[in-house]
């Protein structure tokens, strides 16, 4: 490995040199490719968690209600973004963003085996003592899986949610820095190596998503959860294996020192705090002194971290930054819909049965339900069909002619497909509810559990998925390319956790929404009459209550983006990181 830039950056010591020269991933191609294999893993995992998880809780496992275990995969979801910032900060300032990367691998990997222990019964009971006798009574007598008048009792509770908050940790840490860890490997070679970087890291998010959907949601929904949390257990062991042995190959970077006090300090003082000695003055009257150290002296001890004018070109440039991922809240709160409530709809739709010969003599083996995680394959084949041919056939075309759309345009063309993506999942929930009034109902068994569903085919949700699909491909790829273009240099690590954080924000205030409609007294969600079920709640209204915030922030956004673009970009003030580059 050698030094670059007398900071202490590594690279290999074939590519340390003259890299402007070179083809765009010339000598990069085995840490590329060892950075997206190793984020098909970890995603294969992530969605083998949590593509059942709601399935998990609402089983008799643990006899968790329908809103309930949806709230918890919320939460989850939420977390595992809304934490980000902490990996972000930890590989800022002490760690790099590669160790930060190797820990929390260690971490999730630790995490991921408290599922595995639960799912079985000697673990179950080791962890969480005997479930109550009461609830085992109540849901056991009932064919239907409902347990009538039973209060809303969570077994297992502090375990499930404690596991989940450290899986949370992990997987938000490595999300935070795999992703600019990987891009760290081609930055120097062009803002177009790095935009096709974003797209190939999206299609290995998806090509685990598809081996975990295909295989590990089948096992855990017709065989069993213990079998079904082991896989996504391995894929974690040899992403950190993998890992661990390309070292060799990667561009590391050490760290800088954390921006985010400073920004927080300035942000204060531009507000007038003067408990921190600012005023409502002009920012750029408190640099007016060439080399002053002040207002924060002996804040950044690194050698080399930006100069305090930095520091203030680092703020304006947060400042413009901040508005564009705050109206990206609702679409995150569409989004997550995905792996919870649009779950729990399929769950009460006609689910047939694959691999079963006959009616009468239909054995096990022969009787495997259709695993409503597969569902989420649509949403996924889209992307694997459209990333190679947006990265190979779409974008070159536009860029030749000049007419490719910048990120933000995008982001806002995809979050107009989130929005028709949460009206679709209304009407066909209003069109459910209208067959369950109806009558028109079918008993279902999905693994040991028994459903009262609709007799409209789960086919019916495939546009739902189709569209949130299309929407992450316009919203959530350019989103990523966005925040790590437009982040300061000494901040990509903060700027990068703080859209992941935003994303979290998202898909907690969906939880909390939920929560709030399923209080008791007139909440849509609210149906403790039909317990673990949700043919007497009015989803629906949910729905098309979150396609009008989404509506709302559509405009916002794109009112936001145009004055956004408007905007002069002003140049890099870092003349140490241009130095580093000429070096």
């Amino acid at each position: 490995m050698a030094l670059a830039g007398g900071r202490g950056e590594r690279r290999p010591l074939l590519v340390a040199s003259r890299a402007r020269d070179r083809p765009p991933l010339k000598g990069r191609w085995a840490a590329c490719a060892a950075v997206l294999v190793v984020e098909c893993l970890e995603r294969a995992a992530f969605f083998g968690i949590v593509a059942n998880l709601v399935l998990y809780l609402n089983s008799s496992t643990f006899n968790w209600g329908g809103t309930q275990a949806s709230r918890a995969s919320l939460l989850f979801l939420g977390a595992s973004y809304l934490l980000s910032p902490i990996g972000g900060w930890l590989a800022d300032v002490y760690l790099g963003r590669y160790g930060t990367v190797a820990l929390s691998f260690l971490l999730y990997l630790l995490a991921a085996c408290l599922l595995p222990t639960m799912a079985s019964l000697d673990g179950r009971l080791s962890l969480c003592g005997q479930m109550s006798s009461y609830s085992i009574q109540n849901c056991s007598v009932n064919d239907t899986g409902m347990c009538p008048g039973q209060p809303q009792y969570q077994y297992c509770a502090p375990v499930v949610y404690s596991g989940l908050l450290l899986l949370a940790l992990g997987v938000s840490s490595v999300r935070a820095n795999l992703t600019s860890f990987g891009a760290d490997q081609v930055t120097d070679r062009g803002e177009d190596t790095t935009r096709r970087f974003f797209n190939w890291f999206y299609w290995s998010i998806n090509i685990g998503a598809v081996f975990s959907l295909l295989v590990v949601a089948f096992v855990q929904q017709n065989i069993s959860f213990l079998a079904g949390y082991l896989i996504p257990v391995a894929c974690l062991a040899l992403a950190l294996l993998i890992f661990l042995l390309a070292t060799p190959t990667f561009v590391t970077k050490p760290p800088t020192g954390s921006q985010v006090s400073i920004m927080i300090k300035l942000a204060l003082q531009s507000c007038g705090c003067t408990w921190l000695g600012g005023t409502r003055t002009r920012l750029s009257t408190r640099w007016s002194q060439a080399g002053a150290r002040e207002p924060f002296p002996n804040s950044r001890p690194q050698p080399g971290a930006p100069t305090h004018e930095e520091d203030l070109a680092n703020f304006q440039v947060m400042a413009k930054i901040l508005p564009m991922m705050l109206t990206l809240i609702p679409y995150w709160m569409v989004y997550f819909q995905m792996q919870s409530t649009y779950y729990l709809q399929g769950l009460h739709l006609h689910i047939p049965s694959i691999f079963q010969h006959g009616q009468t003599h239909a054995s096990t083996t022969h009787n495997y339900m259709f695993p409503d995680a597969w569902l989420l394959l649509a949403n996924v084949v889209v992307l694997l069909a459209l990333v190679p041919l947006k990265d190979r056939v779409i974008d070159p075309f536009l860029v030749r002619r000049k007419l490719l759309p910048s990120a933000l345009k995008r982001m806002s063309l995809g979050m107009f497909f989130g929005l028709a993506s949460i009206l679709t999942a209304g009407v066909l929930e209003r069109e459910r509810l209208q067959y369950v009034h109806r009558n028109q109902t079918v008993s279902q068994r999905i693994g040991k559990d028994s459903y009262l569903a609709a007799s409209l085919p789960i086919w019916w949700q495939i546009p739902q998925y189709l569209l949130i699909g299309i929407s992450e491909l316009f919203a959530s790829i350019p989103g990523l390319e966005f925040a790590y273009s437009e982040a300061p240099k000494s901040m990509k690590g903060a700027i990068m956790g703080l859209f992941f954080f935003i994303s979290g924000v998202g898909s907690l205030l969906g939880s909390g929404l939920l929560t709030l409609l399923s209080l008791p007294s007139h909440g849509w969600m609210h149906c403790p009459e039909d317990y673990g079920n949700i043919n007497n709640c009015r989803m629906d209204y949910y729905f098309f209550l979150l396609a009008g915030i989404q509506s709302v922030t559509c405009l916002l956004f794109a009112w936001i983006s145009m004055h956004y673009e408007k905007q002069p970009r002003q140049p890099s003030t870092c003349h140490h990181c241009m130095e580093q580059e000429e070096d």
